[in-house]
């Protein structure tokens, strides 16, 4: 396909270094997918505030990726940033905050991440009383679900349409419920929502078998890369580190070394993006080859590594991907 004006300039400009790491990655991607491959992409940090939406929902509409592993505040903040983006406040020089400024933000109910202040009422509460409803009704119905599964249901009932604040094509949880495609949330219970179900837990409202938990997806997770991972096989595309990436790239060594299923491939292409150090013990900034180590990678699969900040890498390599 014809590449448009930003692929453009990435191939004539990113030849050296991280920038060419970036354009090789690029370049593999999308032949893994030109091959009929599969890829999971994983998100750490704080990308759904970043707004990675505006790139990462068109490679979910258009089949760039087929299953999501991510934080339960990624899963939480993109839908945030639906319903509540002209309240969010923008502290360019966060830097230079004092402690007092610091406590002044959070007596105004604004809890920042780096440069951007979420706003609690607009943002938190304003799904709390929402997403409430549905978890209620499960537990009446002795129903279990996953994390995600309870936001897919919120997303798609519509009952958030009236608050929406961004044009909703640059929701990429938007994009996922509309496709339905499986994510993964390890941890969720280390999110805001996750904070809020479980003091219902402790106010006797919910009980907590009623989100099916982080051991469920992993079960999950190995009966979908079974059914997935034929032909060219499932790739691992890792934004950031942490349980997002350590938690579903496990599944592989789990089938094949503890469930002793030795007809499971490895992982078909890995690239992580990553600002961390490679430093002692430090998963994040762990170099691909010692994966091989673990199970986890095979020594033939192709493997990148761009140290730069993804929330300027991964809408550089989207754009490429999507021919932008």
């Amino acid at each position: 396909m014809q590449k448009g004006p930003v692929s453009q300039f990435i191939q004539h400009h990113y030849r050296h270094f991280n920038a060419a790491a970036l354009m090789d990655a690029a370049k593999a991607y999308e032949a893994h997918m030109l091959e009929g491959g599969k890829m999971m992409i994983t998100l750490a940090g704080a990308m759904s505030t970043a707004e990675l939406g505006i790139s990462l929902a068109e490679m979910i509409r258009q089949d760039k990726v087929q299953i999501i592993s991510c934080t339960g505040a990624n899963l939480e903040e993109d839908i945030m940033n639906l319903v509540a983006h002209s309240h969010y406040k923008r502290v360019p020089n966060y830097r230079d905050l004092s402690p007092q400024e610091e406590w002044d933000l959070l007596e105004n109910h604004y809890n920042r991440v780096t440069d951007t202040c979420i706003p609690e009422e607009e943002a938190f509460r304003r799904l709390q009383q929402h997403i409430f409803k549905i978890w209620k009704d499960a537990d009446n119905k002795g129903e279990r679900y996953f994390p995600h599964e309870y936001m897919y249901k919120m997303l798609l009932s519509g009952v958030l349409e009236q608050y929406y604040e961004i044009d909703p094509k640059n929701s990429w949880m938007l994009a996922a419920a509309q496709k339905n495609i499986p994510i993964v949330v390890p941890g969720w219970e280390d999110s805001t929502m996750g904070n809020i179900f479980a003091s219902y837990v402790i106010k006797g409202e919910l009980k907590a078998s009623t989100m099916k938990s982080g051991i469920e997806y992993m079960v999950e997770l190995s009966q979908w890369y079974r059914e997935n991972s034929s032909g060219k096989g499932v790739g691992f595309f890792q934004i950031g580190g942490g349980i997002a990436g350590d938690f579903p790239i496990c599944v592989v060594p789990m089938m094949y070394q503890d469930l002793e299923w030795h007809d499971v491939p490895f992982w078909s292409y890995f690239c992580q993006i990553s600002d961390s150090t490679t430093s002692y013990g430090s998963y994040s900034g762990a170099v691909p080859n010692e994966k091989i180590t673990w199970g986890k990678l095979d020594i033939h699969t192709p493997k990148f590594i761009v140290e730069s900040d993804a929330t300027i890498v991964a809408p550089l390599m989207f754009a490429w991907i999507l021919g932008w």
